[in-house]
């Protein structure tokens, strides 16, 4: 998908340039009540909205203190994690459509001979089947626009309420609605009261939020910086189409970014240390200036910016948060949360920043709805600050890494980094920059005493890894991590082993015995997969599973109408070399099922004979409801 041939417009790329862009904002008028209250419409702010968004029954508003949507700039990056993500919002084919696609990266190093800078090899960028996804490159302000358009089509059409600050807040636990919130309507130029039941702070680094329930971010600031950029350009550099790591002999380093269109290109130019004396004048420089620099390092090739789209300076800064939430540490249960750069910042080079902060979101909001909906306690939330601080940290550590050897000299004999050794490091770290390396600790959600041993390649606490299998009632290959929408659902896979009758059993007790895990926790007239949603694979061709056949449990009929589900059920056979229980090392004897949480990671692999596992572990997550 090619596009800005004629210059950058902002907004959907297909639409011509008089039509792109956002319409004027009408803001409704706040209620003074509701249950959640985002602040902030950066990505930590949208993903959480976007997934409440789809509950009806919660009152769900999002504020934001500039006058309507992001338009340019900012982060672009996206993992193969993220996209994995955006799949369950029905997002993934546009952004895999309009995005750049890092397929490839190159290393450059000095070269006298060369007069400056040679390529000294390419890697591949994501090794193979590390997700069904890329890593793909789209500019911040298109996440944004996918997101919000997701709020709109949801059931209750939610938009975000701009030219609303926020000002400060209190709690009382004892209140129906405890967190009292300030704002300032910059509109009308007045005050505003609002009260929650929650607040999520997704207010950047300056988050007034994580101020006013007494958190700070601690950490350092590395004293480097960087200019970053995205020009249309005119170049004879021959890898302005690939993502490109650049070390010149003293001019500095470039990461080199293609972005979305086939044109765009972003450049994060190394300004060096910077000190006291010399801050000011560092970030007086001018995109002329920056580009000035780049052409330093890119000798002997040259560039110019034909459109200079969006410039900034910024320096490296590493730093995290003591916790999450109001309470952790302190007593209580949390009714105030902090998500993304409220929590942690970092430099942009590892591309970790906008997912990280989106996998915040992910991991708060099902659990919001939970809670809300009266599916599990409140004890719940004190998860999400215990599961997502220790992968900010380990973020922290890996980006202080990385942002140092990018900006090392190129001399190893001087201390510098060579490019050998800053290849060898980013193919090494590949898990972790593809967003796939996250693992939650041992917790109330994650079983450590499971059976793991018969799904080796599904490894508990990380993503459920998808991979592709054969539906049965249509003969359709699909992904059966694809089945996982962000609806707020467990998911239950039933692999069936070399006796298939244990799943039919296992479905039956399923349905109909009072200790099954969706007997006890799905709500009176409910669909009987409205909590969890239960899915079985056969080793047999489709061919051979006969549709009528199957428990009820995977042919359930659901809705208002009563409506048979036919999408439940699928063959390990594709037109593949190697099955699902190949790639992901389940025992084909035995089989095993799988629990999966509402933002894709594994909580357990148990036998299927483990019936009272499996109820004890529901049991300790969700409430009983009939």
């Amino acid at each position: 998908m090619q596009y800005y041939l004629n210059g950058f417009h902002p907004g959907d790329p297909v639409m011509s340039p008089s039509r792109a862009g956002h319409a004027g904002i009408l803001r409704p008028d706040l209620p003074d009540e509701v249950d959640v209250l985002i602040v902030g419409c950066g990505p930590a702010g949208l993903v959480l909205a976007a997934q409440l968004a789809g509950f009806p029954s919660i009152t769900t508003r999002i504020i934001e203190r500039k006058p309507g949507p992001l338009q340019l700039g900012q982060a672009d990056g996206i993992a193969c994690r993220t996209v994995e993500m955006f799949e369950a919002f029905g997002l993934a084919d546009q952004l895999l459509n309009e995005a750049y696609w890092v397929n490839e990266t190159a290393f450059w190093h000095p070269d006298p001979a060369a007069g400056g800078i040679t390529r000294t090899g390419r890697v591949q960028d994501t090794a193979d089947d590390l997700s069904e996804f890329p890593h793909v490159i789209v500019n911040q302000a298109r996440i944004h626009d996918y997101l919000l358009r997701s709020m709109q089509r949801s059931q209750t059409h939610l938009s975000p309420e701009y030219s609303l600050d926020f000002r400060a807040l209190t709690v009382d636990p004892t209140a129906d609605y405890p967190v009292t919130v300030t704002l300032h309507d910059e509109l009308a130029d007045a005050p505003l009261t609002i009260r929650a039941r929650y607040v999520v702070g997704c207010d950047g680094a300056r988050s007034k939020v994580r101020k006013s329930i007494g958190r700070e971010l601690h950490g350092t600031t590395a004293n480097h910086a960087w200019g970053v950029m995205d020009i249309l350009p005119l170049t004879d550099f021959p890898d302005i189409r690939f993502k490109s790591a650049i070390q010149s002999a003293d001019a500095g380093n470039i990461l080199l970014i293609p972005r979305e269109g086939g044109y765009l290109v972003r450049l994060y130019v190394d300004l060096g240390e910077v000190t006291e004396a010399s801050r000011t004048v560092v970030h007086a420089m001018t995109a002329e200036d920056v580009l000035a620099v780049a052409n330093r390092v890119l000798q002997p090739y040259s560039i110019e910016a034909a459109e200079t789209v969006w410039f900034s300076i910024y320096e490296v800064a590493q730093r995290v948060t003591d916790a999450f939430d109001d309470t952790a540490g302190r007593g209580g249960d949390p009714h105030v949360f902090i998500a993304g750069d409220a929590c942690h910042t970092h430099s942009a080079k590892a591309g970790q920043g906008m997912n990280v902060s989106m996998q915040d979101a992910f991991n708060l909001g099902w659990k919001l709805a939970a809670v809300l909906r009266g599916l599990s306690d409140q004890t719940l939330l004190h998860t999400y600050s215990s599961e997502r601080h220790p992968i900010a940290q380990e973020l922290i550590a890996f980006d202080r890494e990385w942002s140092a050897m990018m900006a090392s000299a190129p001399d190893p004999a001087h201390g510098g980094v060579g490019s050998e050794e800053l290849e060898q490091y980013y193919v090494e770290h590949g898990r972790f920059t593809a967003g796939v390396a996250t693992r939650y600790r041992l917790s109330p959600l994650t079983d450590s005493d499971a059976a793991q041993s018969l799904a080796t390649g599904l490894e508990i606490g990380t993503r459920f890894h998808s991979a592709p299998v054969t539906r049965v009632a249509d003969g359709r290959q699909v992904e059966l991590g694809h089945a996982a929408r962000a609806d707020g659902r467990w998911r239950l896979y039933l692999f069936a082993g070399q006796d298939e009758e244990e799943v039919f059993e296992l479905c039956r007790w399923l349905t109909e015995a009072p200790t099954s895990p969706i007997v006890r926790h799905t709500p009176q007239r409910a669909d009987i997969d409205d909590v969890i949603d239960v899915r079985a694979v056969f080793q047999r061709s489709h061919d051979d599973v006969e549709l009528g056949a199957l428990p009820r449990l995977l042919l359930p009929r659901k809705g208002r109408l009563g409506l048979t589900d036919y999408e439940k059920t699928f063959s390990a056979v594709t037109k593949l070399a190697r099955d699902i229980y190949a790639a992901r090392g389940l025992d084909r004897t035995t089989g095993c099922m799988v629990v999966v949480r509402p933002d894709q990671y594994i909580s357990t692999v148990l036998r299927l004979q483990d019936r009272d596992e499996l109820a004890e572990f529901f049991d300790s997550v969700l409430l009983p409801q009939r």
